[in-house]
């Protein structure tokens, strides 16, 4: 595999377990040396740490609640001490709650709204420095959620549309020195989903199957060495939200 990220530095949140460590490790196939960011999953991230090592990349577990911005700060200050440097960040890590909208509680709205659109601000704000430093990039994680609107799903939805938009907005704040894009997936199939999971989007998408990690992960690459894109959000879903 080509290495289009060699000696790059990665930051994925949320990638202990699920799409974020598939991520990660597709970053460190193609030559980044990875940090595992994790909230309280250390097991997990231990393992993903062994994983990039033995594809011959640096790896660091760091752990942080991101809804706590002293945290989020504490993060970076230890990338920037044990690392030095940061090429690409990657806000993957998400919340994906079902409510319904007569009981949908404030705890339930925070969480959607902490997790999913406050975390990527916070983690972009203290990211900056070094991202300026090596002409990096930012890559959020929104949804087509946020595009079409899932009324099952209503403070979700919210806060993924608010993703789009915070990817323009920090596009134009952080330019020229820093690219920022966002990724809208549909629904990404892993190994150990259940196959009914996917029975339902696989109707609805023209080409009549869900996503694949790798699909992902060549998206990221893509908006990570893709010099002349920033503010964009790529839409990778088959075909679903036409």
């Amino acid at each position: 595999m080509e290495k289009q990220l060699l000696s790059q530095v990665a930051l994925v949140t949320g990638s202990s377990k699920r799409l974020g460590r598939e991520v990660a490790l597709g970053l460190a196939e193609r030559g980044a040396d990875v940090v595992i960011h994790y909230r309280s999953s250390a097991d997990e991230a231990g393992k993903v740490v062994a994983e990039v090592e033995k594809l011959g990349r640096r790896a660091i577990a760091l752990q942080a609640d991101l809804e706590n911005v002293s945290q989020i700060r504490t993060l970076f200050e230890k990338v920037a001490g044990q690392l030095a440097r940061l090429d690409i960040l990657v806000n993957s890590a998400a919340s994906f709650v079902q409510t319904e909208f007569a009981k949908t509680s404030e705890k339930e709205w925070g969480e959607s709204l902490d997790t999913n659109l406050k975390a990527p601000f916070f983690c972009s704000q203290a990211a900056a420095p070094l991202l300026k430093k090596t002409q990096g990039c930012i890559v959020n994680f929104a949804d087509v959620g946020g595009i079409l609107g899932w009324t099952g799903y209503i403070p979700h939805s919210i806060s993924k549309a608010g993703v789009i938009m915070l990817t323009r907005c920090l596009a134009k704040e952080l330019a020229p020195e820093v690219r920022v894009n966002a990724l809208a997936p549909g629904t990404i199939t892993l190994s150990d989903d259940a196959p009914e999971l996917e029975a339902d989007f696989i109707k609805q998408a023209p080409l009549k199957r869900s996503g694949r990690p790798i699909d992902i992960v060549d998206a990221v690459t893509y908006l990570a060495t893709a010099k002349f894109v920033t503010g964009q959000t790529l839409v990778i879903d088959g075909g679903r939200v036409l």
